[in-house]
């Protein structure tokens, strides 16, 4: 077994490499095992070194160590070859897709991590990109879009990062107009405030979503959040971060298997955080496509996640 863990310096608040470089270490000056650890300078390296690993030689853990954009250039460097799990250690904003498992914790512990057993999960396919957690059009797209103004900020937290960008894009007029197929069914063509697509629930630095995705069932949520004033988004938007919105009336919310997006001119298109602009985007479910590293103490608890219990069949 190979190990390689791919550090992102500057992914929350710069400071991931100060622990987990001296934490990975320290684990393997006790205990024999072949191990490497990059360290990237920029932006597109560690899908670089992701995919290079990746064909070097299985079986191979390959650990994505940072925030949601170090996760999705490193989950789309393996994507496709034979025998490679990822992991997830978090240093980034959110790492919102962890949450889904109960406690971010144990993520964060090299031997818990090691000790741990890959379980098969699902992936939301975007053209030749793949997805671990949420896509979206709308206002979280904008937002998201803005986060980059913000996130270096000190003293601000992944959510404060979040509520700043959504009061910057609170200035400009609300929602995008798109027209919407699920399942190769035309569905709407309105404004919306959200369009999104989840293979987990939580995502924008803990904002619940789409409460019932689960990413090893093979099928996406998707939801709608029809275009409102002001004054009603804002205690929209309570409701939304809790994910107790889905009973609101903007809202329509339907399990499916793909959801195509198509506006007149390009839009804010996130994906996993990382946002394109384009007129027309198709995400698909692609069902137990990644080989993901599952820490020892959430197996041992893994009857409580009730959500969780079908990645292990």
């Amino acid at each position: 077994m190979r190990y390689v863990f791919i550090v992102n310096p500057v992914a929350g608040k710069g400071n991931g490499r100060d622990w987990i470089v001296p934490m990975i270490e320290d684990y393997f000056s006790a205990r024999l095992g072949n191990y490497k650890i990059y360290v990237t300078e920029r932006p597109g390296q560690a899908e670089e070194i992701s995919a290079a690993e990746a064909r070097a030689g299985a079986p191979v853990w390959i650990f994505a160590c940072g925030g949601e954009g170090t996760v999705y250039e490193v989950l789309n460097g393996m994507v496709g070859a034979e025998d490679v799990s990822l992991g997830v250690i978090p240093c980034g904003s959110a790492n919102d897709f962890l949450k889904f498992f109960g406690a971010k914790e144990p993520f964060a512990k090299i031997d818990d991590q090691l000790e741990g057993t890959p379980v098969r999960l699902d992936l939301i396919r975007v053209g030749d990109r793949y997805c671990l957690n949420q896509c979206s059009a709308g206002m979280d797209a904008m937002v998201a879009d803005d986060m980059r103004l913000f996130k270096n900020w000190p003293l601000i937290s992944g959510k404060m990062t979040y509520y700043l960008s959504i009061a910057r894009t609170f200035f400009r007029k609300l929602g995008v107009q798109i027209r919407i197929s699920l399942d190769d069914v035309f569905v709407a063509e309105k404004r919306c405030l959200f369009a999104t697509c989840a293979n987990a629930p939580f995502y924008g630095g803990n904002f619940c979503s789409a409460p019932d995705a689960n990413p090893a069932d093979g099928k996406l949520e998707s939801l709608i959040v029809a275009q409102m004033s002001r004054a009603r988004a804002i205690p929209f938007l309570g409701k939304y971060s809790h994910g107790a919105h889905l009973s609101h009336p903007a809202c329509t919310y339907r399990s499916c298997y793909s959801m195509e997006i198509e506006a007149d001119a390009p839009i804010p298109i996130n994906l996993d955080g990382e946002i394109i602009h384009s007129k027309r985007v198709r995400f698909e479910i692609v069902p137990g496509a990644v080989s993901f590293v599952l820490p020892k103490s959430l197996q041992s608890n893994i009857n409580n996640l009730k959500t969780f219990e079908k990645a292990l069949d």
